[in-house]
């Protein structure tokens, strides 16, 4: 008889009769095919990877020996790895009427009814191999979960009380019973367990945390603040305590309160830094919608920081909530200080560079760009920062070789990014007025992303000031107005559009619209625009003085001061 180890197969082969098949070939001049090699080069194959052979050659293995249980054992495995429970189950049934005795074939068809969903019927199973084995812990567990799985509660208890029985001291086993006792919705039962659990271990507070996270789950808030009341005096200063006080300050409306808690529990000291990280976001997001609390995120981050002044992860919080309060050199400094770390740190790198992207910082991202491409040659995003560091420069071709490497190295399905560059090359050959190359671009940025705002305004508008494809422009123009209607410039694109279409009355509405809305940094040419469709609409007073409010603004048109003086539009 062949006899299975849990190792390998291979164990087996020594047993397979060992002694009828070789003096029958020894006795017959013309032997039958020798199961034992057969058998072999089953195994073989399967450890080759070769399942289908190593079926065909176990069915041969069963025709020849059809009362040997281990190839019927070897067949239901194959089965089982190829998802047939049906198949996979009247194997293993086959060799367990051979040889019931053997453990690995009943723990076999428990997994197989397991697959059929027949929870009840795999806990039966390792049930009885528990009752059979001496060092049973793993099948009385998994019996137990499977029997709460089909609902079989009790039968779980029962399963879990003799494993408790074999691991007096196993904290995992109680908090399994409790999982089924909350199951059940026995509620008591389930605290009675965190009881046990504390007195157990009455130096740590997780349980009483535990107790507390039944008893409001189950909307008994008396008996929770009982054990928040027992917890406050044996652990003051733990942080799941600090977290729990800020959640029930926050359930009483009381914002103060929910502040002091979490501040507490973000800061404390007891915790490693990712887990401070973890707290400090949701509150962050909290804050987000009130920029007067911007200082808060920050002191909490710095607290954070001098406790772990190397961490790499606690540096770029720092560096980002730096970025939060608009004080960006400072947050460079955190992201070149990661970098000094650990180099390798792409991440620091991109937000160090996006941050150098302003045209005052054009220097800056060229340098920093030309660093990050040394250690990141294959990042599509360093090759496009530095053509927009060449781009704020001035230094056009060097930014289109920058760009079209970019565009090159960025993945076909990045189209959000590839139309970025796109964009951006658009920019630089209408600066170079190589309209058919800007053209190009921009079809192509907006062929990636339709939705692109920016883009359906920019191209839009130079093609309003090229005084060509007007309708074309109109039409792009108000996709984007769609998409942001409220935008400033997208109501100027529009208006200076209907301003070459020579509708000066619309155009005039528009503009004056966009005029509204402005910030302190508006771009001095809505103020010409507002100007040229108030001379050609007759006030002349109104035009000369959204000129001189152009020429306030900086306005770079070399006609500014004449119309301003001639009282006179110049196009």
């Amino acid at each position: 008889m062949i006899k299975r180890s849990s190792k390998s197969c291979l164990f087996s082969l020594c047993f397979l009769l060992l002694g009828g098949i070789r003096i029958y070939a020894q006795e017959n001049p013309n032997p039958r095919p020798d199961p034992q090699q057969i058998y072999y080069d089953a195994v073989k194959a399967r450890m080759l990877g070769d399942n289908k052979q190593s079926e065909v050659l176990l069915k041969k293995v069963v025709q020849l020996i059809p009362n040997e249980a281990a190839p019927y054992y070897d067949l239901s495995q194959l089965a089982f790895k190829a998802n047939d429970p049906n198949r996979a189950a009247e194997y293993i049934t086959k060799a367990i009427e051979l040889d019931g005795s053997n453990k690995w074939y009943h723990e076999q068809y428990a997994n197989v009814l397991a697959l059929m969903n027949n929870n009840v019927g795999a806990a039966d199973e390792y049930a009885k191999i528990a009752r059979t084995e001496k060092y049973n812990e793993n099948y009385l567990e998994k019996s137990a979960l499977l029997y709460q799985r089909a609902g079989k509660f009790q039968e779980a208890l029962n399963q879990l009380a003799l494993l408790e029985k074999k691991n007096k001291d196993d904290d995992d086993v109680l908090l399994k019973e409790q999982q089924v006792y909350l199951k059940m919705n026995d509620v008591e039962a389930a605290a009675a367990v965190s009881r046990r659990l504390i007195d157990r271990n009455p130096k740590e507070s997780r349980y009483y945390s535990l107790l507390i996270e039944i008893y409001e789950s189950n909307k008994l808030p008396e008996k929770a603040k009982g054990v928040i009341a027992e917890m406050q005096q044996k652990f003051p200063s733990d942080p799941s305590l600090q977290l729990e006080l800020a959640s029930q300050a926050l359930k009483k409306g009381d914002t103060l309160g929910y502040r002091k808690y979490v501040r507490k529990s973000i800061i404390n000291k007891d915790l490693d830094a990712q887990t401070q990280l973890q707290l400090l976001g949701p509150y962050l997001g909290a804050l987000s919608s009130d920029s007067s609390q911007r200082h808060e995120a920050l002191e909490l981050i710095q607290q954070i920081s001098a406790q772990h002044p190397e961490n790499i992860d606690v540096i770029m919080a720092y560096g980002r909530i730096l970025s939060f309060n608009n004080q960006q050199a400072q947050a460079n400094e955190q992201f070149k200080k990661v970098i000094s770390i650990n180099p390798n740190n792409y991440t620091a790198w991109e937000q160090l560079l996006y941050a150098y992207t302003a045209r005052p910082d054009a220097d800056s991202l060229i340098r920093w760009s030309e660093k990050a491409a040394k250690l990141f040659p294959n990042q599509a995003q360093v090759h496009f920062l530095n053509g927009v560091g060449h781009y704020n420069k001035k230094d056009y071709n060097t930014a289109i070789q920058a760009l079209n490497r970019a565009l090159d190295l960025e993945p076909d399905e990045k189209l959000d990014e590839r139309s970025r560059i796109h964009t951006t090359l658009g920019d630089i050959y209408n600066t170079l007025k190589d309209y058919k190359h800007s053209d190009s671009n921009y079809d192509s940025a907006l062929k990636l992303n339709p939705k692109n705002e920016t883009v359906l305004n920019n191209y839009a508008y130079y093609l309003s000031v090229r005084n060509t494809r007007l309708e074309d422009a109109a039409r792009m123009s108000k996709e984007s107005l769609k998409i942001r209607p409220g935008e400033s410039t997208f109501l100027d694109t529009y208006g200076w559009i209907l301003y070459q279409q020579g509708k000066y009355p619309e155009a005039l509405d528009y503009i004056q619209q966009a005029v509204s809305k402005i910030q302190e940094d508006t771009d001095p040419t809505l103020y010409e625009h507002l100007g040229a469709a108030l001379f050609k609409m007759g006030d002349i007073n109104g035009a000369v003085a959204a000129w001189k409010k152009a020429k306030e603004k900086g306005s770079e048109n070399v006609n500014i001061d004449k119309m301003i003086s001639e009282r006179k539009l110049y196009e």
